[in-house]
């Protein structure tokens, strides 16, 4: 019989190499300028296997927002961190101040909006994140600094499993059109 005491011996193993981690520093991430819309990417999908993507957004004062909009592939999270952004879900507005979090399945009609005079931050999650080359498509869509027209942006939009909600086209009570 083999001695117990021979076994005993505790292994630990260690993977080959430590995992990736990504550290953003605050006055790190790439800038994307949407109009007044200033974003910082935290996480484009490169470091979470492409399963969570991440900005930190600063609407200015009265910023309208996109068209209405429905994801067919990812769910989209909002945390407001400061200010107050106003989400329109179909015929619904939510007014959502610092603290609030708004949670968009896949489906969901829906826009935001910044209707006061004081600048809003929000995060957002993109789950998986697909849509944060939307963005830098739209960025790119935007350098001659004109908006784009809605068929430019709903094409953009459709690259990304992506639609405008025609049948909710109108904008935040209080956003510009």
């Amino acid at each position: 019989m083999e001695d117990d005491e021979t076994n005993s011996e505790q292994t630990t193993s260690r993977p080959a190499a430590d995992p990736a981690v990504s550290v953003v520093g605050p006055d790190d991430g790439e800038v994307i300028m949407l109009g007044t819309t200033r974003m910082r990417v935290l996480e484009d999908g490169s470091t979470t296997g492409h399963r969570l993507g991440l900005t930190e957004s600063v609407l200015a004062p009265h910023t309208p927002g996109p068209p209405q909009h429905r994801h067919a592939r990812h769910d989209e999270g909002f945390y407001i961190v400061s200010g107050t952004v106003r989400f329109t879900v179909g015929e619904r507005d939510y007014d959502a101040a610092a603290g609030t979090l708004v949670m968009v399945p896949p489906g969901a009609p829906h826009t935001f909006a910044n209707p006061t005079d004081r600048p809003a931050v929000m995060v957002s999650t993109f789950t998986p994140d697909l849509y944060v080359r939307y963005f830098r498509d739209l960025a790119e869509l935007m350098a001659d600094g004109r908006p784009p027209t809605p068929d430019a942006q709903a094409r953009v939009m459709r690259r990304y499993a992506t639609e405008p909600a025609a049948d909710f086209a109108r904008q935040p009570k209080g956003g510009q059109p």
